[in-house]
């Protein structure tokens, strides 16, 4: 069965507090449901929030200062609809939070938390807008050997946004616009995510073209080889009701680089919308002693959107990975370890008590399998397919998988069922 995602938006607006001043409560609401099937690591089925947008509540104010000056802020929470739970419990103002002065001739200083440079340019061209099964983000992830895991791990980045930040924002002159950044790294500690960060912007848009090219360098604690590197440029040309792109992007650190290209493309027609994205990503150099120069990946991603007016909209996306070398990249939201009716073991309970006893392998007697799905085996690359009854041993010369958004109807694993009197417990 293929993935339908279904979501609904919906955006509150208050009313202006006084005539030289507003504050205003906004917000996207979106909800969908997703399958995703990454193959040797089973599939999962979800209600999840923010598939086509982030579900989000802002609250934003501004005051007329006079003499073309404007002051204004911006809170973004991020939110889920599925669960009612914050997107993340360190920070409720997640996405954005900034205090701004303005000027009508010379552009906008904004201080706080925000998206970074060369995020802003590199979303200009990702039809998906790093939002769900077929974002860009996908491939954007410290859970790989790279330049992200070795300056960054598992912990918070800034390929997206940084924290104390200050930022100069130009107004558009001649089709030329220009943002500059730096952060503070305040120690630089890598689980808090703070960076030393420095990084700039150039925009170009008239009429048809659309053009950006950003660079962002940072310094933590971990970055004794030099500094995170993370440079993008991208452009797209509409024809009619659809606009074309293309965008590069390499992040760099020390001797390893990761490196995406993406095409794109986005057709409106009336209340509909059709989009794709093709992105292949290349790894290059060493992480310690690991080479990584086999590594990489390549996505595509179509997607269609019905606006049922400017406020709600129901929307479908597929995706699909396809991994090369050692790399593990997944489908958003799908399972992150492999199933237990896909790997063997490392325990083995002592026959008729249901005990274990950690590091030894069932012996064949007493090995049931919970394999099958539907009357057929499910394995990753690296696992032998079986029959019912029987383990799932790993096979040789292992690789890597593929990860996919389900594009056929599969039921949960069946139950394990006892091989003998002796049998074990169930899986």
């Amino acid at each position: 069965m293929k993935p339908l995602l279904i979501a609904t938006c919906c955006a509150l607006v208050g009313a202006p507090a006084a005539a030289q001043s507003s504050v205003t409560v906004s917000g996207i609401l979106d909800a969908a449901a997703r399958h995703v099937s990454n193959e040797g690591r089973g599939s999962i089925s979800s209600l999840v929030s923010g598939s086509n947008n982030t579900s989000r509540l802002i609250f934003s104010g501004r005051e007329d200062l006079g003499g073309g000056l404007t002051a204004a802020f911006w809170l973004e929470h991020g939110l889920s609809v599925d669960s009612g739970a914050v997107n993340e419990a360190t920070k409720f103002w997640d996405r954005r939070s900034t205090v701004s002065l303005l000027g009508r001739q010379w552009g906008e200083v904004r201080l706080g938390r925000d998206f970074i440079p060369s995020y802003t340019s590199w979303t200009r061209f990702d039809p998906f807008s790093y939002v769900g099964v077929a974002r860009s983000a996908n491939v954007v992830t410290g859970g790989q050997t790279g330049p992200i895991g070795a300056t960054f791990g598992s912990n918070p980045n800034t390929t997206v946004r940084s924290d104390n930040a200050v930022q100069y924002l130009s107004p558009a002159v001649a089709g030329f616009d220009v943002g500059l950044m730096v952060a503070a790294g305040e120690g630089g500690a890598v689980a808090s995510g703070n960076a030393k960060l420095y990084a700039g912007r150039v925009g170009y848009a008239s009429g048809p073209v659309n053009a950006s090219a950003a660079y962002t360098t940072s310094e933590n604690a971990n970055t004794v080889a030099g500094k995170f590197k993370d440079a993008t440029v991208g452009a797209s040309y509409d024809i009619a009701n659809v606009r074309l792109g293309a965008a590069w992007r390499q992040f760099k650190y020390g001797t390893a680089e990761q490196t995406m290209w993406m095409l794109s493309a986005v057709g409106t027609f009336g209340p509909h919308e059709v989009k794709g994205s093709f992105i292949k990503v290349d790894m290059d150099g060493r992480v310690g002693a690991a080479n990584i120069g086999a590594n990489g990946a390549r996505q595509l991603g179509l997607g269609y959107v019905y606006n049922l007016s400017k406020r709600t909209a129901l929307y479908t996306t597929a995706a699909r990975i396809d991994n090369d070398g050692a790399s593990t990249f997944t489908i958003a939201g799908g399972l992150a370890a492999w199933p237990a009716a896909a790997r063997r073991p490392a325990t083995k309970p002592a026959s008729g008590t249901g005990s274990e006893t950690p590091g030894v392998q069932p012996a064949a007697a007493d090995r049931p399998c919970a394999a099958a799905r539907a009357g057929r085996s499910i394995a990753a690359p690296n696992v032998r397919r079986t029959r019912p009854g029987a383990w799932c041993d790993p096979a040789p010369g292992a690789g890597g998988f593929n990860a996919r958004s389900a594009s056929r109807s599969s039921r949960p694993p069946a139950p394990c069922r006892p091989a003998g009197p002796a049998a074990v417990r169930p899986c």
